[in-house]
């Protein structure tokens, strides 16, 4: 930006003072011109620090004797933030202007007079576009040359300007690409931030790329470019799948997830690929990746859920004694969680319709349903969230528990100790557990 509005002599110009400002004021010396600067720009008498620290932008002393750690730098931020303050003093437009527009040329002037060693291009470029940004009512095209520093800053320094603000810095420069329609600048700032956003930018992030394509098959052409270029994008690959996913086209979908699952078998390439596979009925290649997710999980909660997942699985595919294995593990990780308790009653239940499916159900079966009860009561008494459901089951199954003429016929006395196995059954040998008659 080369807008040098006004000059060092329009800065002198402004004041009334009629003396040469290449050196302190009233024949004083640098430290008592400088100190006199100091109090009273400490003070906030700032028309005071205008008079007393013109000065120092003419001659640009390095260093002033008997003022330690002097930087001509920061005195010309001061003298910068002096200007800006008494333009605010002025009720005359035109005179808040000229004070914003020699503020503005302060800026200039240190580009012009600091190299890199004394200052930090990346600092002066964002604290200009901040200020062009402030004052861009009175600044003609101030928004569009805070965008240029903005766009500078991010170039010296991609990581701090992303940092800064939260990403609200990146946010309002993809905000002027998108609506100047310049997909291809907006595309490539969100590739180089997106791994260094936080969570309020990488939203915004997500809401500019979506802008950018209104139309999803034209996304998914832009995106398989870019995978072309780097093949193993997880971030690439995941979007692409849920792409597919929403378009319906589930056989893309799966492909993507596959090669997530290929790059990287995490957790969640695990169960997306065990997801689709329960979806379309293959539960044995479903159990291969649940199978595979047990053994990388670390969270006790998701864990047992899993378990019962994989129990379930089993237990529809008549694998009833494995199904039981799993649900007890899950009652190994919280056995106050009613849920396993339930599902193993729904395992017995199902025992008997598979022991008596080629014939009528005896009164020796019906014993079963004893353990499937008291598994029943086992999840309510665990867990008091399940009793609603446990009471519909267990008044379902009342009818079909053992008659007092079954238990007259063969001897068995309420509160008896029974034992569920061989004895009941050789269908029922796994089972081999004691029940309670009822």
């Amino acid at each position: 930006m080369k807008k040098y509005i006004i000059s060092i002599a329009l800065i002198f110009a402004i004041s009334s003072e009629a003396y040469s400002q290449s050196e302190p004021p009233y024949g004083m010396s640098e430290i008592q011109a400088y100190s006199i600067f100091y109090e009273n720009y400490r003070t906030g008498d700032y028309d005071m620090a205008l008079m007393f620290g013109k000065w120092m932008l003419e001659k640009k002393p390095r260093s002033i004797q008997g003022v330690n750690r002097f930087s001509l730098p920061r005195q010309y931020e001061r003298m910068i933030n002096v200007y800006t303050e008494i333009s605010q003093q002025q009720d005359d437009p035109s005179m808040r202007s000229a004070y914003i527009d020699t503020a503005l040329a302060i800026y200039e002037d240190a580009f012009e007079t600091f190299d890199e060693e004394e200052i930090d291009p990346y600092s002066w470029h964002f604290n200009r576009g901040r200020f062009l940004q402030e004052h861009q009512s009175i600044i003609r095209g101030g928004m569009d040359l805070a965008y240029e520093d903005y766009e500078k800053a991010f170039e010296l320094d991609p990581e701090r300007l992303t940092q800064a603000g939260d990403g609200y810095y990146i946010q309002i420069l993809l905000n002027n690409y998108v609506s100047r329609g310049d997909r291809d600048t907006a595309l490539e700032m969100i590739e180089m931030v997106e791994p260094m956003a936080g969570p309020q930018l990488a939203q915004v992030i997500d809401e500019v790329r979506d802008g950018l394509f209104t139309d999803p098959e034209e996304r998914i052409v832009f995106l398989e470019s870019r995978l072309a270029e780097n093949p193993e994008d997880m971030a690439l690959i995941t979007e692409l799948a849920s792409m597919f996913e929403n378009l319906g086209r589930r056989d893309k979908a799966i492909e993507y997830a596959e090669k997530l699952y290929d790059i990287e078998p995490s957790f969640e390439n695990i169960r997306r690929l065990a997801d689709y596979a329960k979806a379309d009925g293959q539960n044995r290649m479903a159990l291969q990746y649940l199978t595979e997710a047990l053994e990388i999980v670390e969270n006790p909660d998701v864990e047992k859920n899993l378990l019962l997942e994989v129990s379930e699985i089993y237990q529809n595919e008549g694998n009833l004694q494995t199904a039981r294995s799993y649900a007890r593990q899950a009652i190994q990780i919280d056995s106050s969680w009613g849920q396993p308790y339930i599902r193993i009653s729904d395992i017995y239940a199902a025992a008997i319709r598979q022991c008596t499916s080629a014939r009528q159900i005896e009164r020796d079966d019906r014993t079963v349903y004893w353990l499937v009860i008291e598994y029943l009561e086992r999840a309510r008494n665990n867990d008091p969230s399940t009793a609603s459901t446990v009471n519909r089951r267990i008044q379902s199954y009342q009818p079909v528990m053992p008659s007092a003429e079954d238990k007259f016929f063969r001897g068995w006395e309420t509160g008896d100790s029974f034992h569920i196995g061989s004895n009941v059954g050789e269908c029922y040998a796994w089972i081999d557990e004691t029940t309670t008659v009822r």
